[in-house]
C-alpha cells in the first residue's frame, strides 16, 4: 500500500475506534501519536525487542538470564514440534506478531490438529499490515513453546509498565481477560489513577507487590533508549519475569478517559513529528 493509503485507513480505523477525527498535522494525544509513530519511527533495536525470541538474547544482557521464562524450544514449522519432548504444561506462540499464544494445560488432551490450523493462520499472517505497526515487519516467522506459569490467583496477571524516554509513568494490571475484562491502573506509588484506557476498573483491591520497587527498577532498565514502551513483567510469589516489549500499545485504539490524560501522556512523548510531518505533506 502507498503511503497516503496507509493513512487514509489508519484514520478510518482510529475514528472507528476512539471517536475522533485524526489531523495528520497536529498530533498532541497519546493516542495520535502512536498512528504517527507506526508507520514513521520504528528503529532497528525496535524491531529486534518486537521478535520474542531475538528480544531474550538482549534481556539476558540487559538484566540478566533469571529474568526469563525457561525456553523449551523454537521451531519454524508447526510440523517440526515434537510434542513429546514437552512437559505436560507449556505455552505456544509465534515470534512476529501479537496475541497469537497458545496455552497447553494438559499435553495428554491437547487438541493438536486445531493448534495446527491456528499456527497455520498465523504463521501466514503478516501482522505489519493488520493495524499498521511496522515493528512486525520482516521479523522471521517462528514458533516457541516456553514453561507454563501461573501466579496463586490461578492466571498469569503481568504488570504493564507505561515507560517515557527510561521512566516509567503507571503500572497496570488487567483481569479476567476472558470473561469480565478489567484494567487497574496505578501510579509509581501505587495510588489507583482517575483514568480508564477502554477497560472499567475491577473494583477489588490489588495489592502492591512488596518487590514493586525492583520491578519498577528493571522496567527501568528495559525502557532506557526508547521514546516510549510498553514493559510487560510477571511476579510469580515474589519472582519477577520478562513478559515482552510493546511499542504500539493497542496500537493506539483504545480511548483514554478522561481525555486529559491522553494529552498528558502526549506531551510526555517526545517524538520529531512536527519535521517528519512537514517532509511528508511537502
Amino acid at each position: 500500500m502507498l503511503e497516503e493509503e496507509i493513512k487514509s485507513e489508519i484514520s478510518r480505523l482510529y475514528r472507528y475506534y476512539v471517536g475522533r477525527d485524526l489531523d495528520w498535522s497536529n498530533l498532541k494525544r497519546y493516542t495520535e501519536k502512536m498512528q504517527w509513530k507506526k508507520i514513521y519511527s520504528i528503529g532497528p533495536l525496535e524491531k529486534m525487542a518486537s521478535d520474542k525470541f531475538a528480544v531474550r538474547k538482549w534481556v539476558e544482557e540487559k538484566i540478566g538470564p533469571e529474568y526469563l521464562i525457561p525456553l523449551l524450544g523454537v521451531w519454524d514449522r508447526f510440523e517440526d514440534i515434537d510434542f513429546d519432548e514437552l512437559p505436560e504444561k507449556f505455552v505456544l506462540k509465534t515470534t512476529h506478531g501479537s496475541a497469537s499464544i497458545v496455552i497447553v494445560k494438559d499435553r495428554n488432551t491437547f487438541d493438536r490438529k486445531y493448534a495446527k490450523l491456528l499456527f497455520k493462520v498465523w504463521m501466514s499472517f503478516d501482522y505489519a499490515y493488520a493495524s499498521f505497526e511496522m515493528n512486525y515487519k520482516d521479523i522471521p516467522r517462528r514458533i516457541i513453546a516456553e514453561k507454563y506459569m501461573e501466579d496463586p490467583s490461578g492466571e498469569l496477571r503481568d504488570y504493564k509498565f507505561m515507560c517515557f524516554d527510561g521512566k516509567p509513568y503507571c503500572c497496570w494490571i488487567d483481569k479476567g481477560r476472558f470473561s469480565n475484562h478489567t484494567r487497574d491502573i496505578f501510579d509509581m506509588d501505587w495510588n489507583l489513577m482517575p483514568f480508564i484506557e477502554h477497560f472499567p476498573n475491577s473494583g477489588e483491591e490489588t495489592p502492591k507487590p512488596k518487590n514493586f520497587d525492583k520491578m519498577i527498577e528493571i522496567a527501568t532498565k528495559l525502557s532506557e533508549g526508547f521514546p516510549h514502551v510498553r514493559v510487560d513483567l510477571y511476579n510469580i510469589d515474589g519472582k519477577i519475569y520478562f513478559g515482552e516489549l510493546t511499542f504500539c500499545e493497542s496500537s493506539g485504539y483504545c480511548k483514554i478517559t478522561p481525555d486529559e490524560y491522553d494529552f498528558e501522556m502526549g506531551e510526555m512523548w517526545h517524538l520529531p513529528i512536527d519535521d517528519k510531518i512537514k517532509t511528508s505533506n511537502n
